[in-house]
């Protein structure tokens, strides 16, 4: 089963953890073979000049009898006690002519077939031997020098360093390898500090933001074409929204000048009743070319949320607009809920048109002799209630849809902009809008926001602020009956 790495500081440093893994194994153990391979050629070679030294004492004499003349001090050398060396000397057909070995270990048989040296390991009352059968010539005589080794004596280290090497060099490797491998993590977090501030603006760029580009400073060469691809992506994505709030915003400039000379007409049409479906037709359509402005103009203002706004100083201008309108239509509204200023950040402008788009069509629906309410809450929450049919649940989603109605009759004056207006409000400004039904009937939108945070006193209610809220409750006064 192969391991799947989502992430890729978790995927770089997992292979390089495996990498410095294997060389951690590796290098020891290529060591050690390579330290043995060594220790053995300059054992090799040192049973070799002994054998030299030796055969500088053999001597023939004129019957071709052979004699070996050590000087005293070589065969005290050769003990095996004194050096951890030992030697025999043999002619051609084995006969030992000279042996330093006890009297228990009897010299290694010869390999009379070979032309050079050859070399042996025996083992002698728990006691290792490494040794050479070295051929020498004495005029037509072939000698035989043995040389052996005890590898256990205290003067041969090499084997001790060679045998001890492994597990002495865990030690080391194992606190190295652990440092690698935190130094690898802290040098590919910072190799990928720029990938990742790019991959944290790329989550930012949204309709809201299309203008931000991903940053192409420092980035790794591999990744630098994808990032080139992706801010060209999104350069013709900005275009093309461009192109397209240019173009609804012209069309319904454009139509606004032929609607006006079509109702103008229709004051001229004699039949009342022609006259006053052609006022309803162009009212329609009106109202769709404004929803239209309103949509490609959205777009335009949305990067300004930076403002101070009242929220219930923007529901009272709303409902002071809208009250006419519905006393007219024999319709209340009412607006309820704290009397204190609600602060939110964002665009005072955009909010006054989502709350006022949720309060028309709260009217338009709700039943003649009752009343819409608009509540203010404390938390940043604004609850638009009406009394008319209230909305399907299958139906709670698709409504805030752009061009999506309800009606689908045609009896409708609406273009299914409005609700899809205030989602995308509400969106830019990081809230929520939402729809329910009452347990009574009618339906409930619910906009929430965030606060913004907490401010001065002296900075609760600027001036223009408090002027521009009382003459918002004049205007509410004034229009209620």
């Amino acid at each position: 089963m192969s391991l799947k790495f989502n992430s890729l500081l978790s995927r770089i440093v997992w292979l390089h953890v495996l990498a410095i893994g294997i060389a951690a194994v590796a290098l020891p153990i290529s060591t050690y073979f390579l330290l043995s391979d060594i220790a053995t050629e300059f054992e090799n070679q040192t049973l070799r000049e002994h054998a030299g030294i030796v055969a500088k004492y053999i001597e023939a004499g004129p019957d071709g009898s052979l004699s070996v003349n050590l000087p005293a001090d070589l065969r005290t050398f050769y003990a095996d006690a004194v050096s951890g060396f030992a030697l025999t000397v043999m002619d051609g057909s084995g006969r030992v002519l000279f042996s330093s070995l006890p009297g228990a270990l009897a010299p290694m048989s010869l390999d009379t077939d070979s032309d050079g040296p050859n070399y042996f390991q025996r083992s002698n009352n728990g006691a290792r031997y490494y040794g050479a059968n070295i051929p020498a010539e004495r005029g037509e005589q072939t000698v035989w020098i043995q040389l052996t080794q005890n590898v256990e004596h205290p003067d041969v280290i090499v084997d001790d360093i060679v045998a001890n090497f492994l597990r002495r060099v865990s030690f080391i490797t194992l606190p190295i390898m652990l440092l690698l491998i935190l130094i690898d993590i802290a040098i590919v977090r910072q190799a990928l500090k720029p990938v990742k501030y790019a991959s944290n603006l790329a989550q930012a760029i949204g309709p809201s933001c299309i203008h931000l580009r991903l940053p192409t400073r420092n980035l790794p060469r591999e990744i630098l074409p994808l990032v080139k691809a992706i801010n060209q992506a999104f350069d013709r994505l900005e275009e093309g929204f461009r192109r397209q709030r240019e173009f609804t915003a012209d069309t319904a400039h454009e139509l606004r000048t032929p609607l006006a000379v079509l109702r103008m007409r229709s004051e001229a049409v004699s039949d009342p009743a022609l006259a006053k479906s052609f006022r309803r037709d162009i009212d329609a359509m009106t109202r769709v070319v404004n929803q239209l402005l309103e949509l490609a103009e959205l777009e335009d203002s949305i990067a300004e949320l930076n403002e101070l706004v009242d929220l219930r100083n923007v529901c009272s201008e709303v409902v002071a607009l809208v009250a006419p309108v519905a006393l007219t239509q024999n319709k209340q509204i009412a607006l309820t809920g704290t009397e204190n200023g609600v602060w939110v950040t964002g665009n005072g402008n955009l909010l006054f048109q989502a709350i006022r788009n949720i309060v028309d069509n709260a009217i338009a629906h709700t039943e003649v002799g009752t009343t819409v309410e608009v509540e203010v809450q404390p938390n940043g929450t604004v609850r638009v209630l009406d009394e008319g049919p209230g909305i399907p649940e299958d139906k709670r989603e698709l409504i805030f849809r752009r061009f999506w109605r309800r009606d689908r009759t045609g009896q409708s004056t609406g273009a299914g902009l409005g609700l899809s207006i205030v989602a995308r409000i509400l969106q830019a400004h990081g809230g929520t809008v939402g729809v329910e039904n009452q347990p009574n009937g009618g339906a409930v939108f619910t906009l929430h926001l965030q606060l913004a945070p907490e401010l001065e006193p002296s900075s609760v209610m600027p001036e223009q602020l408090r002027d521009h809220a009382e003459a918002s409750s004049v205007a509410l006064e004034a229009a209620e009956p």
